[in-house]
């Protein structure tokens, strides 16, 4: 209980900060062209999601090791949050792409500032893509082993690592119980992400025509 209690701290904190930052990067990606920078700015936040596990967590280690900062739950925290942050970035870059921007244009031309358009127009309608990059983001930190190993600490032992060191020592119904509910938790997050995913790109096609 005490390691799930601990994948849950981290998945809820890793996620919201994956969702806000991958969120931002999604409008700077579709919003503001080609900006200086944006080759490297696109490969930075998507090498997570094409690079080996094992070279994020070693890079991420290493990262932590130079800058001093010890390793523990906000090692894996931040970790967890560099790796999915990218997964987020594409679910809701994909609802931007099929944006109606005229209705934004509308919103500003009857007095609405930038900021109280994007948070009364943009933000409601792109709210089911946000989301489904939360559940998906949430669900890849609760699952995730290998990244957490090279940079988990005291006090900072997840779910999957606690399985994977008894599963070591032999199989037990514990272990075969608490698999089961991490692999239903998952399906079911996924599954979650899936339909808003496609209940956004429904809802932007109808706002579009």
């Amino acid at each position: 209980m005490a390691a799930a209690w601990v994948t849950l701290r981290i998945g809820l904190i890793s996620a919201s900060l994956a969702t806000v930052l991958g969120t931002m990067a999604a409008l700077a990606l579709t919003r503001y062209g080609r900006f200086p920078g944006r080759t490297l700015f696109t490969g930075m936040v998507y090498a997570p999601m094409v690079m080996p596990e094992v070279i994020t967590g070693l890079s991420l280690l290493l990262f932590f090791v130079a800058i001093g900062l010890d390793r523990g739950f906000w090692t894996v925290t931040l970790a967890h949050t560099t790796v999915t942050l990218c997964f987020v970035t594409v679910v809701v870059q994909a609802s931007l792409a099929t944006f109606d921007r005229s209705l934004e244009e509308a919103a500003m031309d009857l007095g609405a500032s930038p900021l109280r358009t994007f948070f009364s127009v943009t933000l409601p309608l792109i709210a089911p893509s946000i989301v489904a990059g939360f559940i998906l983001a949430f669900t890849l930190s609760l699952d995730d082993l290998v990244i957490a190993s090279f940079n988990t600490g005291p006090g900072a032992t997840t779910l999957p690592i606690r399985i994977y060191s008894q599963v070591r020592l032999g199989l037990s119904p514990e272990v075969n119980a608490a698999s089961a509910i991490l692999i239903g938790i998952v399906a079911l997050g996924v599954t979650g992400a899936t339909l808003l995913g496609k209940r956004a790109a429904l809802r932007a096609g109808r706002d579009s025509t």
